[in-house]
């Protein structure tokens, strides 16, 4: 595994095994975003002059993948026609899955939607907007996947609608990194420390030389679960959300409690549980999401964390990509599974999949 300079050799633990990143390719990724000559300084020129930023460091696109093919069904989903019913002066309700610093991908997706106009301002009034989380690592441009989201935020609640955001694994291990490095953390299975997993899992030099104390302050106050029009929002596919409170509020107050004492061994255990997967997936996943909605409400889990092709059993490289051999994932939109109980939104754009943008509520 290639580590960053200067890192001493890193110890693997069971708790590295399901977020492991893949090894680096050999060819930078390639911007699938539309053109954007006519937008000036937009965030969404990750490559300016088709030239990666200074200390990226691409990663494979292709995760490795569990043929677990019959745990799931795809199921083609679009938006309901019998919207549920929204708040006062609010408008549709959108989410948005895992971005891992693929801004292209990100400003194509919004701009698709009619959430954002040519020159990436908010454009979508009263409407809705949650990201489900990881807006770092592995991709370019991380920071500004943060302060395009940070811009938003304020647009759209100047315009009478709102943009949010929920915590992501990511955001707990870049804040980890940041905060303690090298030191030494309790794993439960041997020395492990935020340093070297944030570089095992696409950690990117230009994100954290960027990396100012607003982005640090924005992601510790993140919410980790949060429930609307009946969909019961979170980033990871794993019921340890339950350890941290019965209710939304015990969830966050918890989360954000953890972050502001500091202590390096319990940030850890938070990421850790915060990167469990596939709880939803196998025979016993629809009564595991049965449990979280009964304790914090809402008919439906919406989730990202875990990559769709990840989910079903497929994979795509670069040499698919190319025509030379093999298939590349095909993402055509959210996955519905565990009884219909659960939507998967990450579409695997780490994996030359998608970048999902969505309407909810959904139907089959």
């Amino acid at each position: 595994m290639t580590q960053g300079a200067g890192q001493g050799p890193v110890v693997r633990t069971a708790t590295l095994r399901d977020f492991r990143v893949p090894p680096y390719a050999q060819v930078p990724v390639q911007s699938q975003a539309p053109s954007h000559e006519h937008v000036l300084d937009h965030p969404g020129n990750a490559f300016p002059e088709d030239e990666p930023p200074e200390g990226y460091t691409p990663t494979e696109r292709d995760l490795p993948v569990i043929n677990r093919r019959g745990d799931t069904v795809q199921v083609t989903v679009a938006p309901d026609e019998t919207q549920a019913a929204v708040p006062d002066g609010l408008g549709p309700l959108y989410v948005v899955g895992d971005v891992h610093g693929y801004l292209d991908e990100l400003v194509a997706a919004l701009s698709e939607k009619g959430l954002i106009d040519a020159e990436g301002h908010w454009s979508a009034g009263n409407t809705r907007l949650w990201f489900l989380g990881d807006f770092t690592d592995r991709g370019p441009d991380g920071i500004g996947v943060i302060d395009l989201v940070m811009r938003l935020s304020a647009e759209a609640a100047a315009a009478g609608g709102y943009c949010k955001a929920l915590m992501g694994n990511h955001e707990l291990l870049l804040i980890g990194a940041k905060r303690f490095g090298d030191t030494p953390v309790n794993s439960g299975a041997g020395t492990a420390t935020f340093q070297a997993a944030w570089l095992l899992n696409g950690g990117q030099k230009n994100d954290m030389d960027r990396l100012q104390d607003v982005h640090l302050q924005w992601m510790a106050r993140l919410d980790a679960v949060v429930e609307e029009d009946g969909h019961l929002l979170m980033h990871s596919d794993t019921t340890a959300y339950l350890e941290y409170g019965t209710t939304i509020e015990d969830v966050n107050d918890n989360v954000h409690e953890i972050l502001n004492r500091n202590d390096a061994d319990e940030c850890w255990d938070l990421f850790r549980k915060f990167t469990k997967r596939f709880a939803f997936r196998d025979d016993e996943g629809p009564q595991a999401v049965r449990e979280l909605l009964a304790a914090y409400g809402g008919q439906r889990v919406v989730h990202g964390h875990s990559p769709i092709p990840y989910l079903l059993g497929e994979v795509g490289t670069e040499d698919a990509a190319d025509g030379e051999g093999g298939s590349r994932p095909v993402v055509e939109g959210p996955h519905v599974y565990a009884d219909g109980l659960a939507i998967a939104m990450d579409g695997g754009v780490t994996m030359a999949g998608k970048l999902l943008v969505v309407q909810l509520p959904l139907h089959g």
